[in-house]
């Protein structure tokens, strides 16, 4: 994305980079191994075979300024220093039970396409999974009691009232008052503040302070605050620039297909139009695997669960549990199998690479969804999925669709493959993770109509 894809009010200073190991190198190796212990200790007692499996390929390194630290040499927890050289940025990013997992789950994952090293942290009691808000259930890395001593370049709250600064004031959501109850978290919060370094917290700032869609993101010294779910994307790529500067967010940004112009009403290319009546019920299947893009799966369950769907999380592997695309740690309803006992009047494949070749690698999966087209039932899929998943099985023959840009050289038909929502008749697709909220969106405006839809991307500050 050549402009930039945001905007934002800021004050802030880039933070300066961490202190060179020749400088202090005794108070840098203490950090990086009580970090590195924690995560270890923790991924031995509470990780699943999914969460120890080999780590990914290193990502390319990417252009970041001189002064930067390179950050994108080693996957999440598997090595942040080699020497007493530092990697990455250290980024805290606590969980609770009752926290907005679009939030949650869109900061982490961003900040980790950055090269950050983000450690997830759950505030609750001796247990690593958290029951999200809508129903999202998220297994963290660490409990947060094993990062007590660790210290991070960056802390960024999902819905929080811990914060209090000129432009801060309380969320509300439960996840909310779980993080604020937590004193070890709001220590570490006030330590943060009181070195004066970088701390954030979304759906924590007031609209009052936030008037215009040019304040959605909203820095002030050295606390980022911003609105809701519908600003998470916005704020994370905010917090990208802030810890590596604008070139690097730019790089980030890009790849996500994020909307030119944020908090305007969503639009649907659509052909062949038909009615999604589908009566009181609304049952719809969310298929999870290893390698699913956490972002576009999580907006999709969350979205459409607040607009009343019924929506079954089936995990095609051996556990609930998966490992996303950028290892978050997502825990499905029912195992797939289980999931074929019931009838769906919908039926959505979330994208990423790994998680959609798991679903055109599914026989069940897709025999599922050919008995679904046959039916003239609706099935839709995002981002790399229509390419991988649905194309080579015929799914998307005689039909109108897009993909995650890079694939749309996979489609039989490219004619309308440039617009962001394209529905034709029975079936929905879409480009990647920065159009997840309209094809979440768009979903509902066909099943509920759009005043529906449009109050929902209200309620989320989408629009």
């Amino acid at each position: 994305m050549a402009t930039r894809p945001f905007a934002f009010v800021s004050t802030l200073k880039t933070p300066a980079p961490p202190p060179s190991s020749s400088a202090h190198p005794p108070p840098l190796l203490r950090r990086l191994q009580t970090l590195t212990r924690a995560l270890a200790s923790s991924s031995s007692s509470s990780s699943s075979p999914q969460a120890m499996a080999s780590p990914s390929p290193p990502a390319k390194k990417a252009s970041v300024p001189p002064s930067r630290c390179p950050a994108s040499l080693f996957p999440p927890f598997r090595r942040v220093w080699v020497g007493l050289l530092l990697l990455a940025w250290l980024v805290l990013v606590p969980i609770a039970n009752g926290t907005e997992p679009m939030e949650a789950v869109i900061t982490i994952d961003v900040l980790r396409r950055a090269g950050a090293e983000v450690a997830v942290a759950s505030v609750e009691p001796g247990s690593v999974q958290v029951a999200g808000a809508w129903g999202v259930k998220l297994a963290a890395d660490a409990l947060l009691s094993d990062l007590a001593d660790a210290e991070f370049d960056l802390i960024s709250l999902p819905v929080s009232n811990l914060l209090r600064s000129p432009v801060a004031s309380s969320g509300g959501m439960p996840g909310s008052s779980n993080l604020r109850d937590c004193k070890l978290l709001e220590n570490m919060v006030k330590q943060q503040a009181g070195k004066g370094k970088l701390y954030a917290a979304i759906c924590a700032a007031p609209a009052v302070a936030l008037g215009s869609w040019e304040s959605r993101v909203q820095i002030d010294g050295n606390c980022v605050t911003s609105r809701g779910p519908g600003t998470a994307m916005e704020y994370s790529v905010v917090l990208v620039e802030q810890l590596y500067g604008k070139e690097k967010a730019d790089e980030v940004a890009g790849p996500m297909v994020m909307r030119p112009q944020h908090g305007v009403e969503f639009s649907i290319k659509e052909f062949n139009s038909t009615s999604w009546n589908v009566g009181e019920a609304h049952q719809i299947l969310v298929p999870i695997a290893n390698g699913t893009e956490e972002m576009e799966a999580t907006m999709i369950i969350d979205i459409l669960r607040r607009a009343k769907a019924n929506v079954v999380v089936a995990s095609l592997e051996e556990t609930l549990e998966v490992v996303a695309s950028r290892k978050v740690k997502m825990i499905a309803d029912v195992l797939f199998d289980d999931a074929l006992t019931q009838q769906y009047d919908l039926i959505l494949l979330p994208g990423g690479l790994g998680g959609s070749q798991a679903y055109a690698n599914s026989d069940k999966l897709i025999g599922l969804i050919k008995k679904q087209a046959e039916a003239n039932k609706l099935y839709g899929a995002i981002c790399a999925s229509p390419a991988i998943a649905l194309e080579p099985h015929g799914l998307l023959k005689g039909k109108k669709a897009t993909s995650f840009p890079a694939m749309w050289s996979k489609l039989s038909d490219q004619s309308e493959c440039k617009n962001r929502i394209v529905v034709d008749g029975n079936l929905i697709t879409s480009q990647g993770p920065g159009t997840s909220m309209e094809f979440s969106l768009a979903i509902v405006e066909k099943l509920f109509g759009r005043e529906r839809a449009i109050e929902l991307a209200k309620t989320m500050v989408f629009v």
